[in-house]
């Protein structure tokens, strides 16, 4: 096969297993006579897939066969069928579904050509081609020109300086602890520095102008070290060799990814020191070595509030157990090279530490403390001993933190079990088992949950009920709802009987 038809057929199957992963959650009625044929209801169409984690080779009946279809088919066969379910038309959806492959197609490419980072750590982080397993289209990146993303894309192993701006002192806009971005560079008198993505700068930089041309906004120059993107894209992290402080950034970016326009909105920097302080306590009562990552503070311009801000979040290493290395959880369920889950002896004694390092503090935060983590595996990094067994996890992501002073308990429940069982553990999971064909996860995670029942009422239900919450992705982006606006359908509970 020719590489440009290989890397096209790739591209094609690492966006087809999300967007089936939604269409048969969400709205397909699998047939009982037939485990692998689906019926899509609105239109009375079948489709078969090849079963899996990550299903795959869809085929439609048509004129008394299976025919084969590619992703473009199944992108207009998935909008077809949402429009005769819904009443509810959306030209944009499609759009980012074509343009999720596409990004994948230029990944795929441009990791053939580059190097992956020595650093077991930041390969994980930059190792996610498929990303959020639900979603129509997790690699979308807002449809733009491959060359305004590319340099800034973690998949790509991308490293960049980031733009130094100096802001006008009495435009200034901080709070919390920012000490760290004043050793990022050296501004004139009367000015402070602001740290900027140099990918959001080429978004917002018209609307900057003004500052630019008054004062209020200079330029200084760029970063001495570069920075390495996360996972989650507007996230950096700046190593601390050489230099006074190791630690991550986070930035407003204004492109759709999955299901949200990722700015740092001024409502969330508003109440942000409120939740991170939250969290930060209750890490702190904790018995053990869970660490929470915090969001110290933030810093922006007055005039840009939400375009310019940039949040300083916690480095790894003051956090971490002595020789441990961290991963990124959702690299572990995706699989990456030095994977700790590859090659174990004893799969099962390796789940079983890992389920005690990831879940104690996540129900306690809850239970004692009325936090809600937004425990989903890109938030979740995981320490491993040099046998790569998990001795620590790391949480963060005070953004997503919600207290139980202000949402209902019952809610507050319904996001942790799908963050931290079906978008977490239910995920490690299947790449265990996927990985040890006859291994079981799911009696080790009853017993873990178990544990905690004497502080979590909720516990017995749980494990009793027939179902857990999945989200909607697929509809959520169909409907235009917002991306907060969480939905969830009934999933089989693979807890109950286990």
């Amino acid at each position: 096969m020719h590489p440009v038809d290989a890397l096209g057929r790739a591209a094609d199957g690492y966006a087809t297993a999300p967007l089936l992963n939604c269409l048969l959650r969400e709205v397909a009625e699998q047939l009982d006579h037939e485990p692998n044929v689906y019926r899509l209801p609105a239109g009375g169409r079948l489709l078969r897939v090849r079963a899996g984690r990550r299903p795959a080779e869809p085929e439609l009946y048509t004129a008394g066969e299976w025919r084969p279809i590619s992703h473009a088919e199944l992108v207009e066969l998935t909008a077809d069928e949402l429009w005769r379910g819904t009443g509810v038309g959306n030209d944009e959806l499609p759009r980012e579904m074509t343009d999720s492959k596409d990004v994948v197609a230029t990944l795929l490419t441009a990791r053939a050509a580059a190097t992956a980072p020595d650093d077991p750590y930041l390969r994980s982080e930059q190792s996610l081609i498929t990303g959020h397993p639900c979603h129509p289209a997790p690699k979308a990146r807002g449809g733009g020109p491959a060359a305004g993303w590319l340099p800034y894309a973690p998949e790509a192993y991308a490293r960049f300086p980031l733009v130094l701006l100096g802001v006008r002192e009495d435009a200034l806009v901080e709070e919390g602890d920012t000490r760290s971005l004043d050793c990022l560079g050296t501004p004139p008198p009367g000015y402070r520095i602001l740290p900027a993505h140099p990918w959001q700068l080429d978004l917002v930089g018209a609307r900057l102008r003004e500052a630019f041309a008054d004062g209020r906004l200079i330029r200084i120059g760029h970063t001495e070290r570069p920075a390495r993107p996360t996972a989650a894209i507007r996230t950096v992290h700046l190593p601390g060799d050489g230099f006074p402080e190791e630690l991550f950034l986070k930035f407003s970016l204004d492109v759709r990814i999955t299901n949200d326009i990722r700015r740092l909105w001024r409502h969330d920097l508003l109440k942000l020191r409120r939740t991170d302080t939250a969290a930060a306590t209750a890490f702190a009562a904790l018995d053990g070595p869970a660490a929470w990552l915090s969001d110290r503070g933030y810093r922006t311009a007055d005039f840009a509030f939400e375009e310019l801000a940039v949040l300083v979040r916690d480095g790894l290493r003051p956090h971490l157990l002595p020789g441990a290395t961290p991963l990124l959880a959702a690299a572990i369920a995706e699989g990456f090279p030095g994977s700790p889950l590859d090659g174990r002896a004893d799969p099962g004694a390796w789940w079983t530490a890992y389920l005690r390092q990831v879940v104690p503090p996540a129900l306690e935060a809850f239970a004692r403390h009325g936090v809600v983590l937004e425990a989903h595996a890109q938030n979740t990094l995981v320490a491993v001993d040099a046998d790569g067994i998990p001795v620590q996890v790391l949480y963060r992501d005070a953004e997503g933190v919600k207290l139980l002073t202000d949402v209902p308990r019952q809610a507050g429940w319904e996001r942790l079990v799908y963050c931290l069982l079906v978008n977490h553990l239910m995920e490690i999971a299947g790449a265990l088992a996927e990985t040890y064909p006859g291994t079981d996860p799911w009696p080790a995670v009853r017993h873990e949950l178990s544990r905690h029942e004497p502080i979590l009422p909720e516990i017995a239900a749980l494990l009793a009920s027939p179902t857990l919450p999945g989200k909607t992705n697929l509809l959520l982006r169909w409907t235009r709802a917002d991306g907060a606006d969480a939905r969830y359908l009934p999933l089989p509970n693979p807890l109950r009987g286990a």
